[in-house]
């Protein structure tokens, strides 16, 4: 595979890193990089990867010459904007639940206001194992202003033997990165204005943009699915919302600040002026991960898979999707086998009564092609069944996935079956990745991120029914990382 050298203006200058001791072991060493350097930095790993001797462990430009270093993320904190971003409207919107669903929300919250012709004040991403859940506008907005994690930097700093202090008891369980770190804004930033805001406490709005409850519009939310936002005069009907709100009419609101609660749903615009569709189409055509980190970390694991591996991404760790884990696992494996490998219908009834006991007519060999891979079993030998020794993904939010009874089907099936466990080693890059912000390794926040990428880059891939997340892979990650359209919903 041959990956082209970036090009650069800047002939001759790479990048500045900033190397700092921290104070709690001098023998560590922190870099950090601010996002342009990120940019350079991913063009000079390609260069490394395909051209220098040095071991991979030189991944994305940065000579890790021992597990010590430290590569900081600066989160690139302002405390008001700069002068030039200062306008006269703004849009702001509420942010919870998980990654996708704030992906949403930000595609939305995009497309609306520059339909509406105001700057998007845009709050950082949320990551962690216990989202902010979704609760009537009253109660959001008071959880949201408490979101950051200022005053709160001792947190990190408390010694393992010692009790967190009470403020601290829920301060390891997420974090907050700038939207700018996973996707690359800069086409979204070059059509219309937006600014990064981390402070979301009134407070903030007055200090920042003197603007206050008195000149502010609020649509207040008292459901998750209350409001549509729709630009046509006799929508279609939709079940799920209870109110349209025409966008005509939200232009001729005066205030400064349109304060609206959640923006969450796939359906929440609903379009039918072409210009309107455009411009959230190119919103979601920007909206891919893009990480340096995140890529190289993905790419040596579709490397060590192959060329035409395949994947499938099953939600079984929460809500509904665990009440139905069984039922889950079951349809995504049908849909896989049958309809996108076109395995005969006795055949796989057949494996499905088989999970746990061996199987005939299998091959000794154990290995993956051009890679130093084990399968866990030997390949099928009979030839309408060769579609199932290609080596498969799983990508799934359970722990240890090999041992969890919801995917034996998927292992019993595939004898080349992996999961992200299987390449560790493959991953040292984000084990270097430390949060300026609040102190916290980041790449236990990142894993499902990295999972969904390592989906979108298999050759075949298919995600759970009713998983936004799934959506996200199927819909927008696999078709960009193939060079097709995106799929377009709403």
């Amino acid at each position: 595979m041959h990956l082209p050298l970036c090009p650069s203006k800047r002939e001759g200058i790479a990048c500045v890193l900033l190397v700092i001791p921290l104070r709690r072991n001098p023998f560590l060493l922190r870099v950090a990089l601010s996002p342009p350097v990120q940019t350079e930095i991913t063009c000079i790993s390609r260069f490394l990867f395909h051209f220098s001797p040095l071991p991979v462990s030189f991944a994305l430009g940065l000579p890790i010459i021992s597990t010590n270093l430290v590569i900081a993320v600066d989160p690139h904190i302002e405390s008001c904007p700069q002068a030039d971003l200062l306008q006269e409207r703004y849009l702001s919107y509420l942010p919870h639940s998980g990654f996708h669903n704030q992906l949403i929300a930000l595609e939305n919250a995009l497309t609306l206001s520059r339909i509406l012709n105001r700057t998007l004040l845009v709050p950082p991403i949320r990551l962690g194992s216990k989202p902010l859940r979704y609760v009537n506008y009253d109660s959001l907005y008071s959880f949201v202003s408490l979101l950051g994690k200022e005053n709160l930097t001792h947190c990190s700093r408390t010694a393992p033997d010692v009790p967190l202090p009470p403020e601290c008891l829920d301060y390891f369980d997420h974090t907050l990165l700038s939207w700018e770190w996973l996707v690359n804004s800069k086409a979204v930033r070059d059509r219309q204005p937006i600014i990064f805001r981390w402070n979301l406490t009134d407070a903030w709005l007055y200090d920042c943009l003197n603007i206050s409850s008195a000149n502010t519009h609020f649509l207040k939310d008292s459901g998750r699915y209350q409001f549509r936002f729709v630009d046509d005069d006799s929508p279609s009907p939709n079940a799920k919302f209870s109110e349209n709100l025409n966008v005509d009419t939200l232009v001729s609101i005066g205030e400064p600040l349109l304060q609206i609660g959640t923006l969450f749903g796939s359906s929440r615009l609903h379009l039918s002026v072409p210009e309107n569709r455009h411009i959230r189409s190119q919103i979601r055509e920007s909206m891919v991960l893009t990480n340096p980190y995140l890529l190289r970390a993905a790419e040596l694991v579709a490397m060590a898979l192959g060329d035409s591996y395949l994947a499938v991404h099953v939600r079984l760790g929460d809500g509904q999707f665990r009440a139905d884990g069984p039922t889950t696992a079951r349809s995504v494996w049908w849909s896989f086998v049958r309809d996108e490998l076109g395995i005969p219908v006795a055949d796989a009834v057949a494996f499905e009564h088989s999970v746990g006991k061996s199987i005939a007519n299998v091959s000794s060999f154990l290995g993956v092609s051009n890679s130093s891979l084990r399968c866990r079993r030997g390949y099928h030998t009979a030839s309408h069944l060769a579609p199932l020794n290609i080596p498969l993904y799983v990508a799934t939010d359970v722990k240890d996935p090999a041992a969890h009874p919801d995917l034996a089907l998927f292992f019993h099936t595939f004898p080349c079956t992996f999961h992200l466990g299987d390449f560790l080693g493959h991953l040292d890059i984000l084990d270097h990745l430390e949060n300026l912000y609040d102190g916290l390794q980041l790449k236990p926040f990142l894993i499902p991120s990295l999972d969904a990428m390592i989906v979108g880059k298999a050759n075949r891939a298919i995600g759970t029914p009713g998983s936004t997340f799934s959506t996200y892979v199927t819909d927008v990650l696999w078709p960009k990382y193939h060079g097709l359209e995106i799929l377009e919903r709403g």
